[in-house]
């Protein structure tokens, strides 16, 4: 005989006390309907059926508890996400603020360099200006003084003066000359073609020869070079201006003791 009460355990550990107690009165209601149609064989196939229908049903169970333990896994594993994307997005903005500030003080410095390089140009001019000056009185000195020294130094008699000038080169090009004048030697006409650097360097030598003196080497045959300085930027740009036929007073030597120049 059938007797419900043998599932009752297993049904409430699967479905619930009230789900388990309308599923025990349905199965009696079933079986005292089937008593009467059915027989003990079919009755016992149909026990089997219950039975693993309910195995199935309790696998179901497990499953959907494997299935919400998951769910539970995932969405701690969510919130876990979402703080990360919280903590990013507050490093995104804390590093949108630094490249804010960043771009102000790049605006900021941009301003300054601005300013600086109108006063650097400033400074530039006025050191040019300054250069000018220097380089004018310099040649001043060389005007009265040279006259003097070449005498003294190379037998040259100057005639007239010495002065800055525009002489055609060879080709009829006019070309300015710092220091320019016509002297006599061994009653021998010789030009003199000069120059005055602040401070003389090797490339000024170059750079005298190559666009003052080269330009008028067919107009003026028989020329006397000669450069005057301040000072030089290295020690062999004395010999480096002899060799190449370059005579070389210093400003002191203008009013300095009676020696021959470098």
């Amino acid at each position: 005989m059938f007797n419900p009460l043998r599932y009752l355990e297993d049904f409430r550990e699967s479905f619930g006390e009230e789900a388990a107690l309308k599923l025990l009165r349905a199965l009696g209601e079933i079986y005292e309907n089937l008593a009467q149609t059915v027989t003990r064989e079919e009755f016992n196939e149909l026990k089997e059926i219950v039975r693993q229908q309910g195995e199935n049903l309790k696998v179901l169970t497990q499953r959907m508890d494997q299935l919400t333990q998951r769910v539970d896994q995932l969405t701690e594993r969510m919130d876990q996400l979402t703080q990360r994307v919280d903590q990013l997005t507050e490093d995104v903005r804390q590093l949108t603020l630094r490249v804010d500030q960043l771009t102000e003080d790049v605006r900021r410095l941009t301003g300054e360099m601005g300013k600086m390089k109108g006063d650097l140009r400033d400074l530039r001019q006025q050191v040019g200006g300054l250069s000018i000056t220097v380089g004018y009185t310099l040649e001043n000195q060389a005007y009265r003084a040279l006259p003097r020294l070449l005498a003294r130094d190379y037998g040259l008699r100057v005639k007239g003066r010495l002065l800055r000038t525009f002489v055609e080169d060879d080709k009829g090009r006019p070309l300015e000359v710092n220091i320019f004048g016509r002297a006599q030697r061994d009653g021998q006409e010789v030009v003199i073609l000069g120059e005055a650097k602040a401070q003389l360097s090797k490339r000024d030598v170059d750079r005298f020869l190559r666009k003052k003196v080269r330009p008028l080497e067919k107009v003026f045959p028989e020329r006397f070079l000669v450069l005057v300085t301040h000072m030089i930027s290295e020690p062999s740009v004395e010999a480096y201006a002899r060799d190449r036929g370059v005579v070389l007073y210093y400003s002191y030597d203008f009013e300095g003791p009676e020696e021959a120049p470098f």
